[in-house]
């Protein structure tokens, strides 16, 4: 059984990688994110994670299988980032607020003893409600929104920003493991969990595009 090197120090991702029981590495990658100024927001979710997958390359063993993963959330074709600071989060807040965006996560493995490489890309729409300024607020206030791109995390069990969701909840988190799965068995690396049941499980959520996103 070949180990996953997880080019990510996400706990996010970190804790869905866990559930397809398959032996993990997590390395910390050192990558400017921002080089990366694609037009087309999935194709620059996937290019920022074949560039920290290239990164873990240089640091890992040469038989390893590196899993790279990046998420950009966009509203029409404009890309909202991590906030700098409480005001640039609010002003993203208020800006997803009753609106529907898309959450675009890349994914990119690397095979480093082979040079092969495969690459995908989970494309959500996020229906967000129409929370209030003082749930904005308290939301800030609680320190949540500093480390995800959109200002928000689908799973915070207080502010719970989105409507209802009909795409995949673990894309929306950042890594779409249905994705990563199909991925792995074109590498004839079968993952032997019931990945969907696991993720489904874990995020308290009935998924209804697990049968779509395996069968393709």
């Amino acid at each position: 059984m070949r180990t996953l090197y997880l080019a990510s120090m996400s706990p996010r991702r970190r804790a869905l990688i866990q559930l397809l029981d398959l032996p993990v590495e997590v390395l910390a990658v050192d990558v400017d994110e921002e080089i990366v100024t694609l037009v087309d927001p999935a194709q620059n979710a996937i290019e920022r994670a074949r560039i920290k997958a290239k990164a873990a390359k240089v640091v890992t063993p040469v038989d390893a299988l590196i899993v790279a993963s990046d998420t950009v959330v966009a509203l029409g074709q404009d890309r909202l980032g991590k906030p700098v600071d409480a005001d640039d989060a609010r002003q993203t807040l208020t800006r997803l607020r009753g609106q529907t965006h898309q959450v675009h996560t890349g994914i990119v493995l690397l095979d480093k003893k082979s040079g092969a490489e495969q690459s995908d890309v989970a494309t959500i729409d996020v229906p967000m409600r129409d929370y209030s300024d003082a749930e904005i607020e308290a939301y800030i206030d609680s320190g949540d929104p500093f480390d995800k791109a959109g200002s928000y995390g689908i799973q915070h069990p207080v502010f719970e920003p989105v409507l209802h969701l009909m795409g995949c909840y673990a894309g929306v988190m950042g890594f779409p493991l249905c994705h990563l799965t199909r991925a792995l068995a074109r590498w004839e690396i079968i993952v032997s969990a019931d990945v969907p049941a696991a993720c489904q499980q874990y995020n308290e959520y009935n998924c209804t595009v697990f049968e779509t996103i395996l069968d393709n």
